[in-house]
């Protein structure tokens, strides 16, 4: 397996700790570094898709809600399936493994998943017993493959330990040099986002889903995007996707969202809009930039609302919401900007805004007055991670984060009620 170092495309961490004298001394160098893991096709594809018993939830990624079931997802390894028909006690009914799996939807029953480079379909009529359709197979880019054919479908840290010496000029600062090697000071690391290529962001990186959602349908179309690609696929039947376009749209493309007859796809460059004039083939219209930070986007009549935040794999430190005036699809403007704390995924419900802000949980605003919003904080739910919001009927809210999923009853916005938490458990 070959290391690919900072700079290149992937990054290496240390910390250093020095017991130096005046003169001479000797500084261990610790780091991790990011090993490639490999998998052949027949690997993944050999794994029977069915359903076991409920499993924890431990890494939790994208959440759907379809019908009265909340679907979670365990980054790159399956869906944890919840009947929420009680939100203060929703029950975990099935797990269903599904090898590099990050992103769902689901149309008529049929639950579409990525897996890795393939699309699968998969009947959930009956969420305790799934039934397998079909596997569209190749569909996705995103991942690139060794000599031996093998896709590249993640990395595993590996801490190493080594030594140097004082008087080299990067000892004691957060980088260091060495062998045409780069390494960077472990406090610079990001443990929420990961380390800091663009091949991780994508990998790690909407029914009803959030707005950091990849996938998402309209009508009769699932429309997806990586960090560089959009794809379209006719679902009318969903078991039997058909691939009709892929187009290359940027790079860095980080979310999707689907509004009338247009896509507002989010990237860490600014917020691009794509017509569905012609379902198959969507056409770029026009695009709203900002500065480069993580950005996933809500939208709701004239008005377009984003969030940006810094972070590792968002390159900046920028830390606010945007709000857009899109009135005039082909010429986008910045209404107003209001500064946030570390803002997610958010969602808009009965005139009032929900921002997730990371380790700082949900702002609640009244946006009744788009400039105006943030001189109207209604609530502040704090002590837990938010990532990613889902809104239903003004009266529920679905939030997933690294701790765990939470379900607020929102009737009263004032008056965030929590009312249930599924935590993470540890491994």
């Amino acid at each position: 397996m070959q290391k690919i170092y900072l700079l290149m495309s992937l990054g290496l961490f240390l910390s250093l700790s020095t017991g130096c004298l005046k003169d001479n001394c000797d500084a261990t160098i610790r780091y991790v570094t990011m090993e490639p893991v490999y998998q052949t096709a027949s690997q993944f594809r050999n794994n029977k898709v069915q359903a076991i018993p409920a499993q924890p939830l431990v890494n939790p990624g994208k959440i759907y809600f379809y019908k009265n079931y909340v679907l979670i997802n365990e980054i790159r390894e399956g869906i944890h399936f919840y009947d929420n028909s009680n939100p203060e006690n929703p029950i975990q009914v099935a797990y269903l493994p599904i090898p590099g799996n990050v992103d769902m939807a689901i149309k008529d029953d049929v639950l579409l998943a990525d897996s890795y480079v393939d699309l699968l379909s998969i009947n959930i009529g009956n969420v305790n017993q799934p039934e397998f359709i079909s596997r569209t197979e190749d569909v996705f880019k995103l991942y690139g493959q060794g000599p031996d054919g093998a896709y590249l479908v993640n990395y595993e840290p590996r801490e190493i330990k080594e030594f140097t010496t004082c008087d080299n000029a990067g000892a004691g600062q957060p980088w260091l040099r060495e062998n045409n090697q780069l390494f960077i000071d472990v406090a610079l690391f990001d443990a929420t986002a990961g380390f800091s290529s663009s091949t991780d962001k994508v990998l790690n990186a909407a029914g009803i889903g959030g707005s950091m959602a990849r996938f998402t349908l309209a009508e009769n179309r699932l429309y997806s995007v990586d960090h560089a690609q959009l794809y379209t696929f006719d679902v009318t039947d969903p078991g039997q996707p058909v691939q009709t376009s892929s187009q290359a749209i940027g790079w860095d493309i980080e979310t999707i969202f689907p509004y009338d007859q247009y896509l507002f796809v989010g990237s860490q460059s600014g917020m691009h809009i794509f017509s569905r004039s012609d379902a198959d083939n969507p056409t770029y219209v026009s695009s709203y930039q900002h500065m480069t930070a993580c950005d996933p986007v809500f939208v709701e009549g004239n008005t377009a609302y984003v969030t940006l935040r810094d972070g590792t794999t968002c390159d900046n430190f920028t830390n606010e919401l945007d709000v857009i005036d899109i009135s005039n699809i082909y010429a986008p403007y910045l209404v107003a900007t209001y500064p946030m704390d570390n803002p997610h995924g958010l969602s808009l419900a009965n005139d009032h805004l929900y921002i997730c802000e990371g380790d700082g949980g949900v702002k609640v605003f009244d946006a009744s007055d788009r400039n105006k919003i943030g001189d109207r904080l209604q609530a502040h739910a704090k002590g837990f991670n938010a990532y990613d919001i889902i809104t239903l009927s003004g009266e529920n809210a679905m939030i997933i984060g690294k701790d765990g999923f939470y379900q607020y009853d929102i009737s009263d916005p004032k008056k965030f009620r929590q009312l249930s938490v599924i935590p993470v458990q540890a491994q």
